[in-house]
């Protein structure tokens, strides 16, 4: 529950940090990064599934929305046992989704429009339909150590079982026999997921040729998929319980401390980083860039900038819920901001295609939408939302019969719903046509949300207040404000239930965000506690805010409205 008390004299706890920006670190250190899940994005062909030339029709969309890049989940060949992340083929697009010439025309129209691409690169595993795992069965070399074969063990009857006793991600062993090769093959995910063996130089040639053919492509950076998982400890060894009470296939019945997170991912990933500059000094082009999917300890997590690349920032995904307090707040971000090396940027991940949509993790029907989005686009460094996020979309809930992603599959009609990732990934809605104006037909790949009618992009660009409104408010603010590009951050609780944010650089006027957990209103004298001038004015306001940009506010004697969101400068 959110707590509900006020505390009229209460002492703020303050975090001053210094700016994490650093002009050295390329053109993506105060960027917005949109995330375009493509199968759900916009169809361009009747099929119900979307595709690239549908993206590439809606790229005015992503400039108008603010963003600087955008980030395509996986296009590449694939027979869509994981939805793209089983590739068949590293250099090649799904037929579903079009054609390399279509690849091109998408970013000949991103260049037009002055966004960057960035493309999801999957380097833990192939499909089983990858000719490279077709020639290891048959032992080609150099294919035949491309993959993590091992030799069965007998049980207690003689019987054979897998090597040891990892399971997938998804549940169950990740273990499968291949009887043509008469040996198991290690998969982290679903059986058609074979993991790649890192610890072949030829293996990680072939995957740096594949980054370099969608650089010669235009492609200017990457978002690297499951990074945490790409080594396995050598000796194979048992991994121990996790001590939970969840059933004996589930994958966090144990603690992975062999499959996940192992210090030798490090050295390919500075290799990659070299790779990618290397590149651009040779063509004398802007940096490339590269960012980890990696739910890792903070530690682990942190190591990845000392070798070049930027993880990601799950903490308002992993850390925080919607019963988290003002302080859960304040606590998370400092800590995250107090680990990054000193001229390294941060980054904050609104929301992805593997978690619920921030408007149902935050509140119910988004009255919390813009909360995530306000603190991503205020905080200093990277803001990543999700397609759909920019207008508040919620999960839709599904049943067991319509259920189709192979993590919910796999967990059974009793727990899907807990491991399905179907809800967040429903078609964008357009506007109130048929299928939301994502498809023209009527059957699509995910059903529709059943409320698109009411929520859609159409509708909020002619609302006076909308979610999409507060958006590009954020969006142009971030970008022309050299205070959040460069100025210091002080993260502090002016109340129990009131968080601030104050960014400051000097001879300017602080810009100050501020957010009441609590969902009635709260008066607090924010000219003494945080140190902000006396008369702000509104810059952008929460969808469920009293206030109205322009507004001229006393800040010692301010009431801020239950569950909302304030900008003030």
């Amino acid at each position: 529950m959110w707590g509900i008390i006020v505390i009229a004299l209460i002492i703020p706890i303050s975090t001053s940090l210094p700016c994490t920006y650093n002009g050295d670190n390329g053109w993506w250190a105060n960027s917005v990064i949109y995330q375009i899940y493509p199968r759900s994005f916009k169809d361009s062909n009747g099929d119900g599934i979307g595709d690239l030339p549908g993206i590439t029709s809606k790229l005015e969309h992503i400039k108008d929305s603010g963003a600087d890049a955008f980030w395509i989940s996986p296009i590449y060949a694939s027979p869509q046992k994981d939805f793209g992340y089983d590739i068949s083929n590293f250099t090649d697009i799904a037929d579903e989704y079009g054609t390399l010439d279509d690849f091109d025309e998408l970013v000949a129209k991103a260049k037009e429009l002055g966004l960057k691409v960035l493309l999801d690169f999957v380097p833990n595993h192939s499909s089983d339909e990858h000719e490279w795992f077709q020639k290891s069965i048959d032992r080609i070399p150099p294919y035949d150590e491309y993959y993590i074969w091992r030799d069965a063990k007998k049980g207690p009857n003689g019987e054979r079982i897998p090597p040891n006793n990892w399971l997938s991600v998804f549940g169950g062993s990740a273990w499968e026999w291949n009887e043509k090769r008469q040996q198991y093959y290690y998969h982290a995910f679903v059986p058609g997921q074979p993991d790649l063996n890192y610890r072949n130089p030829k293996l990680r040639k072939e995957m740096e040729n594949v980054l370099s053919f969608w650089m010669n492509r235009g492609v200017d950076g990457f978002r690297v998929d499951a990074v945490n998982f790409m080594f396995e400890d050598a000796d194979m060894r048992d991994e121990p319980s996790s001590g939970s009470d969840l059933p004996d296939d589930d994958f966090e019945s144990l603690r992975h401390i062999y499959v996940r997170n192992l210090n030798d991912t490090y050295f390919v990933i500075e290799s990659w980083k070299i790779l990618l500059d290397n590149f651009a000094s040779t063509y004398k082009m802007n940096s490339k860039f590269l960012i980890l999917e990696a739910y890792a300890p903070l530690p682990h997590t942190m190591g990845y900038y000392d070798v070049g690349a930027d993880p990601f920032n799950f903490v308002f995904i992993s850390n925080l819920t919607r019963e988290s307090t003002a302080l859960d707040f304040k606590r998370t971000i400092t800590t995250w901001l107090n680990l990054i090396p000193d001229g390294k940027v941060s980054n904050w991940v609104v929301g992805n295609h593997d978690n619920h949509r921030v408007a149902s993790r935050f509140g119910r029907n988004g009255n919390r939408a813009d909360q995530i989005s306000m603190l991503a686009a205020v905080l200093p460094g990277i803001m990543v939302i999700y397609n759909g996020d920019e207008i508040g979309m919620i999960d839709r809930q599904f049943t067991w019969e319509e259920t189709v992603d192979p993590s919910g599959c796999q967990a059974g009609p009793d727990r899907y719903h807990l491991k399905s990732r179907d809800p967040e990934r429903t078609p964008f809605q357009w506007d109130g046509s048929t299928s939301a104006g994502f498809s023209e037909n009527s059957e699509t790949w995910l059903p529709v949300h059943e409320n698109y009618r009411t929520l859609n992009l159409e509708l909020q660009k002619q609302a006076e207040i909308s979610h999409y409104k507060v958006f590009q408010a954020l969006t142009n603010l971030k970008k022309s404000s050299p205070i959040l590009e460069k100025g210091t951050t002080e993260v502090m609780l002016a109340t129990e239930d009131v968080l601030g944010v104050v960014r400051r650089l000097k001879g300017q006027k602080p810009v100050t965000l501020l957010i009441n957990f609590s969902d009635i209103p709260v008066e607090i004298d924010a000219k003494s506690w945080l140190n902000i001038p006396e008369k702000v004015e509104v810059a952008i306001a929460s969808v469920q805010s009293e206030f109205k940009k322009g507004q001229q506010l006393d800040t010692s004697h301010l009431r801020l409205h239950g569950a909302s969101s304030v900008i003030l400068v």
